[in-house]
């Protein structure tokens, strides 16, 4: 175990020099062509012009355009080149082409049952919009049918993983962005490799950065010596390239079809406050049963056959299949993923309906507040409206420039009305909105410029079931338990030096 942790900080240190000696050798040839010829610092001012003209018509959020544009106009010589090769947000071709192809495959056997829509239109033609756009544009059809069950942190959501995860007979999916070694996946693991000895197909992803200081490098290796079918999602090089950025951080278990598993919660100690980090770890998960599970295992087939192509048959993972009983459940359930591979922002889309759409109130929390203008009007307008907005926010932060960069945006909210809180026993992790005693969604989408825009994401929308008013109770608990965040409170952390990094950091935000 301690040689693998020196390996791992071995690999680390390795990395990041490699990465630092590639750009500063990249910024002195740059430079160093520069000074041979007037023609080549030309040649270098026109690529940037152009480089501005193409961020200028791209049909990109305004604070990414800004994010490269300044650059650019900084430094011509250089920026326009460094534009060329990092300015991409899409993964690499070669991996998109195969989760495109994965993606074709699989969506014949996603369809929407109108009748659904229909039933949720008479009812509510706001939340039908809702799920409309998401049934069309994220290829996420809503149901009926599905039992849900909301839990307010990690240790309450684990001891139901272990429990269906030993009910499992014929197969488990997981995919996650963060596994550490620890009681929480050692247990876990234990089910599995039981499970996988005695015949169940057992297949895990995890996201090679997320776990790139965790866990060896070779650690799929040691799975598939137990049974355990695993890939690595995005396996990290040490070469300076955005594509790096496009990670899978998505939090997926599904059980034979009719049970699922999503949430904010990774598999580390950290998340069950088995082991203290930053305080007390505030999370949040769903649990999934009934027809709804379809689309987290669509969503993990659709990546798992990217990676390692071994299904051509996917209807034999259908809830229906291993369902021993009819799955009555309350309201409607609609599973969605994002992912770079378009320009759909779903879940930024998904949280800006809810905001626009709430009559009453919205209750939010997020362990990163770093927005556009979109949300940021949005929040504002709501609260201006007369509607109840209110965000909370780590007070212990696992990130210190993330955390500045959170608390450079109160300012302005607070004066836009919308109230905001810091979660005073540590940290919080959960990613969730409910409004309005109606609708609320559960998933993995920080509010960040990351999750919004690089990553593979997903999430659970909810109308009308039982877990909205679970997730309701939960979000004033944890008001209860935050400190207001007044303007008063903000002028007594004003200092020039610390708005001046804010600035700075708001600047460059999109682009990490």
């Amino acid at each position: 175990m301690i040689q693998s942790k020196k390996m791992m900080v071995y690999r680390i240190l390795i990395v990041g020099a490699l990465i630092i000696l590639q750009l500063a050798w990249l910024v002195y040839f740059l430079l160093s062509l520069t000074k041979y010829s007037v023609w080549i610092s030309a040649a270098f001012t026109l690529i940037s012009v152009a480089a501005v003209l193409v961020v200028i018509n791209r049909w990109e959020n305004p604070a990414y355009k800004l994010a490269w544009v300044v650059p650019i106009l900084i430094f011509p010589l250089l920026g326009g080149l460094m534009f060329l090769c990092f300015g991409t947000r899409r993964p690499s071709k070669k991996l998109r082409n195969k989760l495109e192809r994965s993606e074709a495959a699989i969506k014949p056997h996603i369809k929407q049952k109108e009748e659904v829509l229909e039933c949720l239109k008479a009812q509510d033609e706001q939340a039908y919009g809702q799920t409309r756009y998401l049934a069309k544009y994220a290829n996420a059809p809503v149901y009926q049918n599905t039992e849900t069950v909301y839990f307010s942190s990690g240790e309450e959501n684990f001891p139901y993983i272990l429990e269906e995860l030993k009910k499992a007979e014929h197969f488990i999916f997981m995919e996650y962005f963060i596994i550490d070694e620890g009681r929480m996946w050692n247990s876990i693991l234990e089910i599995l490799k039981e499970k996988a000895a005695a015949g169940v197909d057992v297949r895990l992803l995890y996201d090679d950065v997320g776990c790139l200081h965790l866990l060896p490098f070779d650690y799929y290796k040691t799975l598939r010596s137990y049974g355990i079918k695993c890939e690595v999602f995005n396996p990290f090089v040490p070469f300076f390239s955005v594509v790096m950025n496009n990670r899978d951080h998505r939090k997926i278990l599904v059980i034979d079809g009719h049970t699922g598993f999503t949430g904010g919660i990774n598999l580390a100690d950290e998340y069950i406050n088995e082991k203290e980090r930053f305080g007390y770890w505030k999370d949040t998960g769903i649990m999934l049963k009934g027809d709804a599970v379809w689309n987290l295992t669509t969503m993990f087939l659709q990546t798992w056959n990217a990676l390692c192509p071994t299904d051509q048959e996917f209807d034999k993972f259908r809830p229906q299949v291993y369902q021993k009983e009819p799955v009555t459940g309350d309201g409607f359930v609609q599973p969605y993923g994002d992912s770079p591979l378009d320009f759909e922002n779903v879940g930024e889309n998904v949280y800006l309906n809810i905001i626009n759409m709430a009559k009453r109130y919205v209750y939010m929390s997020t362990p990163y507040l770093i927005i556009d203008n979109e949300i940021i009007t949005a929040l504002c307008l709501a609260a201006k409206r007369g509607v109840d907005v209110r965000i909370v926010t780590p007070h212990i932060p696992d990130k210190k420039f993330a955390f500045m960069l959170t608390q450079s945006y109160y300012g302005q909210l607070i004066q836009g009305g919308v109230k905001i809180y810091e979660f005073e026993p540590g940290f919080i992790h959960a990613k969730c909105f409910v409004s309005d005693d109606t609708t609320a969604t559960v998933g993995t989408v920080n509010l960040d410029y990351r999750s919004l825009y690089l990553h593979f994401e997903c999430g659970v929308y909810l109308y009308r079931t039982a877990s909205v008013q679970q997730i309701k109770a939960d979000a004033l608990k944890t008001i209860e338990q935050s400190i207001p965040i007044t303007a008063e409170v903000l002028k007594q952390q004003h200092k020039p030096g610390r708005m001046l990094k804010q600035a700075l950091l708001r600047l460059l935000a999109p682009l990490f």
